[in-house]
């Protein structure tokens, strides 16, 4: 079949690479370049939080991260950068005087599914076992089972795998108007296919009913006197920051949750909770450089839930709000099921 994806973004290209391995001749259209510079999937630390996203997900969000943390190995692999891909567990701490908002958030998780049962209580021995560099906090929890892709890797080889495979012609910085069944609208133009797939996000405002931006803002640190191989969270009285290791002690931290869709730079006030808490984390994030301050906008509808739509010859996909890459490769798979490969 020749099929048509409209938005080439997290979604596009898990969508693009099931299809290639079907068999399928691809031709893709997204207003950003073929680098997704624009993209929230480029924004993105990749965590696969499937545990610690529990306190305020539904269950599907859960059951859909597993099924993603089990997909995403061979992805990567059919991309080239199998190493991109780590499952080593997470850490949850918090300052002492957090300790008992941590207990809370911890039997949040083990009330909702019994294989919460497997998160571990953590003194600073055993902290410090796991993760020597954090042997200034005297508490933590470890959360098997998680893990992380390198999100701008993810995003820099599937742009030169999809580029350079024979089956795929990209209309790059080529803006849809509308999707329909078998049909792209695109600058004056229509092109029929077999099938279409909407993965605009909120490109796609004017078809998909109460979607909105949620901003996400993020800084990337070089930081050589820090050495943490595993995402790690700390509790915050406002928000939960993360803490993702990327090769060379670069880190990305992230946090800030905001209703808005604006992607204008970081305010003062997330620089200073955002960059204050990490250091009070790890001291040694004091002499870390700034090589990266990014903000975005993640598609979310009301619910916060992801959405599969399926009509004659057209398949939308939309809604994964801040959980992309948890949900990306489970959430196509269930598209792919329910429409062309019925």
């Amino acid at each position: 079949m020749h099929i048509g994806i409209a938005g080439v973004g997290l979604v596009g290209r898990v969508l693009a690479l099931n299809l290639l391995r079907l068999g399928h001749t691809l031709t893709l259209f997204d207003e950003d370049t073929a680098y997704g510079d624009k993209a929230a999937g480029m924004t993105a630390a990749g965590m696969l939080a499937v545990f610690a996203e529990l306190e305020t997900a539904e269950s599907v969000i859960f059951e859909h991260g597993k099924q993603s943390i089990a997909l995403w190995p061979s992805l990567l692999e059919q991309i080239g950068i199998a190493d991109a891909y780590q499952q080593k567990g997470s850490i949850i701490t918090a300052h002492p005087q957090d300790y008992k908002e941590l207990d809370h958030f911890i039997e949040t998780l083990r009330a909702k599914v019994p294989e919460a049962s497997q998160i571990e209580l953590l003194d600073r021995k055993g902290l410090v076992a796991l993760e020597p560099d954090m042997e200034q906090h005297a508490k933590a929890f470890y959360i098997p089972h998680e893990g992380q892709v390198d999100a701008q890797r993810f995003m820099q080889a599937s742009s030169e795998y999809l580029l350079a495979h024979p089956n795929v012609t990209w209309y790059q910085e080529t803006k849809v108007k509308e999707v329909s069944g078998a049909r792209i609208n695109y600058m004056g133009h229509v092109k029929i296919f077999d099938w279409v797939f909407d993965a605009r996000g909120l490109g796609a405002n004017e078809q998909v009913k109460d979607l909105r931006g949620v901003r996400g803002e993020v800084f990337w640190l070089d930081a050589p006197e820090v050495n943490i191989s595993r995402p790690t969270r700390m509790l915050h009285p406002r928000y939960k920051i993360y803490i993702v290791p990327r090769p060379n002690n670069r880190y990305i931290i992230g946090a800030t949750e905001i209703e808005s869709e604006d992607k204008s730079p970081m305010s003062v006030r997330s620089s200073l909770e955002l960059l204050s808490a990490v250091y009070s984390m790890h001291s040694g994030f004091a002499e870390a450089r700034i090589v990266n301050q990014v903000t975005n906008c993640r598609p979310t509808l009301r619910d916060n839930l992801p959405a599969i739509t399926q009509d004659k010859k057209l398949t939308r996909i939309n809604g994964l709000y801040r959980h992309g890459y948890l949900l990306a490769p489970a959430i196509v798979e269930q598209a792919l099921i329910g429409g062309i490969l019925r």
